[in-house]
C-alpha cells in the first residue's frame, strides 16, 4: 500500500502535549511516511524547528498565520527569513488572510502576507496559503505579487469551484482534509470533483478538523484514510489511485526528489 504524506499538520500544538512522542513514533508503522509540521506563530515556529530536527520523517514550514501577524516586527521577520532557509524547511507558511476574526486589521494582514510572499520568492520555496472569508483580497494580492511564479498550496481549501479555477490557473495545489467527509460540505465536494487529481494533496490541519466519524475529536494523521475513501468516491477512482496521486503531488509541491 502506498504511504501517506500529511502535507499540513500542527503537532507542535498544545493538544499533543500529553502524548506527542508516542503518537509521532507510531506514525511510520501506520503508513504515515512524511509529515510537514506548519508554523502559525513565532512561538509555534520554534517548536516546528525542534520537531523537524528530532524526527527524520517530519519536515517543517515556517511562517506566520494572518491572525498572528500583529506580533511581527522587522526583527522577527529577519529571524523568520533565516529559519526558512534551513534544508528541512520545505515552505513558507502558513501565510495569508483571515477575515473571520476582527483582529489584526486587514491592512496589517495584507502587509505581512505580501512580505512573506516575497520572502518565498527570494529563497525559492513554495508557500502555504491560509485564506478564510477573504477570497477576493487573497486572489488580488496573489495576482499583484505574481504568485504563479512562486507556487504552493491553498491549504484547507474552502471556496467554490469557480475560485478554484483561478488558483488552478496560477498553478497552485489544493490541500484537502477532514472537511471533505462532512455531510454539509457540498461546496467543497463540488470543488474537489472539479479540481484535477494531479493538483490535490492530503492534509489534516491536526489537531483540528477531524473527519467523520471522528468529527469534533482531536485529529491526527491516522485519520487520513477516511479522507482518501471520500475522495475516491467523489472522483470515481480507487483509494490506491488517490494515494499514489497525492504522494506524487506532495513531492512536486514541496520540490522533493523522492
Amino acid at each position: 500500500m502506498i504511504a501517506i504524506f500529511d502535507t499540513h499538520a500542527h503537532y507542535d500544538d498544545d493538544a499533543f502535549n500529553d502524548d506527542r512522542e508516542q503518537l509521532l513514533a507510531a506514525l511510520p508503522g501506520q503508513g504515515i511516511a512524511r509529515v510537514v509540521d506548519v508554523g502559525a506563530s513565532l512561538t509555534s515556529c520554534r517548536k516546528v524547528l525542534e520537531l523537524m530536527e528530532q524526527y527524520d520523517y517530519i519536515y517543517g514550514a515556517i511562517g506566520v498565520h494572518p491572525s498572528e501577524t500583529g506580533d511581527l516586527t522587522e526583527e522577527s521577520y529577519s529571524w523568520l527569513k533565516e529559519q526558512c532557509q534551513k534544508e528541512k524547511c520545505l515552505a513558507v507558511g502558513e501565510i495569508g488572510l483571515d477575515y473571520y476574526w476582527p483582529e489584526p486589521d486587514h491592512e496589517t494582514q495584507k502587509k505581512w502576507f505580501l512580505r512573506q510572499l516575497e520572502l518565498a520568492r527570494e529563497i525559492k520555496k513554495p508557500v502555504i496559503i491560509h485564506s478564510r472569508d477573504a477570497a477576493k483580497d487573497t486572489v488580488d494580492l496573489m495576482t499583484d505579487a505574481h504568485a504563479e511564479e512562486i507556487g504552493g498550496v491553498i491549504h484547507c481549501y474552502s471556496y467554490t469551484k469557480e475560485t478554484a479555477k483561478v488558483f488552478l490557473d496560477m498553478g497552485f495545489y489544493f490541500g484537502i482534509g477532514g472537511v471533505l467527509t462532512f455531510k454539509n460540505a457540498k461546496k467543497l465536494k463540488e470543488a474537489v470533483e472539479y479540481i484535477p487529481m494531479d493538483r490535490i494533496v492530503l492534509e489534516t490541519d491536526c489537531p483540528y478538523l477531524a473527519p467523520e466519524p471522528n468529527r469534533g475529536k482531536r485529529n491526527s494523521s491516522l485519520n487520513i484514510p477516511y479522507v482518501i475513501a471520500a475522495m475516491a468516491q467523489i472522483k470515481g477512482i480507487t483509494e490506491e489511485e488517490v494515494r499514489k496521486a497525492a504522494w506524487d503531488n506532495s513531492l512536486k509541491l514541496y520540490r522533493m526528489d523522492k
